[in-house]
C-alpha cells in the first residue's frame, strides 16, 4: 500500500536530489551520535552543509525529516532483499526467509541510524496509524510473492505481517542482549519463523 511521503517538495532536479540526500545522510549520523531527542533541524544542516532554508524546504520539522528517513531505510532494505533473491535465483521461501532476516540484521548492524529509526518503530515518528510493520510486511509481501511464484491474498499477507511483528520484537530482544545482535536468539529467531511460515508455505 502507498505511504504518503513526508515531504514538503519532491526533488525534481538532481542538485535538489543531491541536496536531500546529503540531509538524510547528515540526519542518520546524527541519530547515532546524539539520539532523537538532542536532533535538531539546524544541525543537520551543518553536517549537510546546507542552508537551514533547504531543510526546510524539504521537511516542517525533525519528525518529518526522520518519517523521511526511515521510508528510505525500507526502500533501501527491499531493494537489497530483493537483489539478493534475484542474485540466487531460489525460489524456496526457507532461503527467500533467510534474505529477508539477513539484510535486516545486516542494516541493523551497519546503516547509520538505523538502529535508532529501522523503517519508523523506534521513536514515535509519524501519524500513530502509520503502522510501519504493516508497511514492511506489505512490501515483503508484494516482493515475496512474486518470487514464491503466489497468490499475495489476504491470508498470505496476515501470515507476513505476523512474522515481522514477531521477528521485530524479537531482534530488539536480541540487540538489547547484545549490540550486535546475540547469535543465540537469532537462530531462535530463524527456527521460530520457520516453524511458523512452514504452516502456510509448505
Amino acid at each position: 500500500m502507498p505511504h504518503a511521503t513526508p515531504l514538503r517538495r519532491a526533488p525534481v532536479q538532481r542538485r535538489s536530489a543531491e541536496r536531500l540526500t546529503r540531509i538524510l545522510d547528515a540526519c542518520a549520523d546524527l541519530l547515532d551520535e546524539v539520539g532523537y531527542d538532542a536532533l535538531s533541524t539546524r544541525a543537520v544542516a551543518v553536517r549537510a552543509g546546507v542552508p537551514i532554508g533547504s531543510v526546510y524546504r524539504f521537511f516542517g520539522n525533525k519528525r518529518a525529516m526522520v518519517d523521511a528517513l526511515a521510508q528510505r531505510n525500507l526502500e533501501r532494505y527491499t531493494e537489497r532483499v530483493g537483489e539478493r533473491l534475484r542474485k540466487s535465483g531460489d525460489t524456496c521461501w526457507r532461503a527467500a526467509m533467510d534474505a529477508v532476516l539477513d539484510e535486516y540484521l545486516a542494516m541493523k548492524r551497519t546503516a547509520p541510524g538505523f538502529s535508532l529509526v529501522d523503517f519508523g518503530n523506534q521513536i514515535p515518528i509519524g501519524a500513530g496509524q502509520a503502522q510501519p510493520n504493516r508497511r514492511v510486511a506489505d512490501r515483503l509481501t508484494d516482493l515475496l510473492s512474486v518470487h514464491l511464484r503466489r497468490e499475495p491474498d489476504d491470508d498470505l499477507r496476515r501470515t507476513f505481517l505476523i512474522a515481522v511483528e514477531t521477528a521485530d520484537a524479537l531482534v530488539q530482544l536480541a540487540f538489547r542482549v547484545d549490540p550486535e545482535g546475540d547469535e543465540k536468539i537469532i537462530t531462535e529467531i530463524r527456527e521460530l519463523l520457520r516453524a511458523y511460515l512452514g504452516r502456510v508455505l509448505d
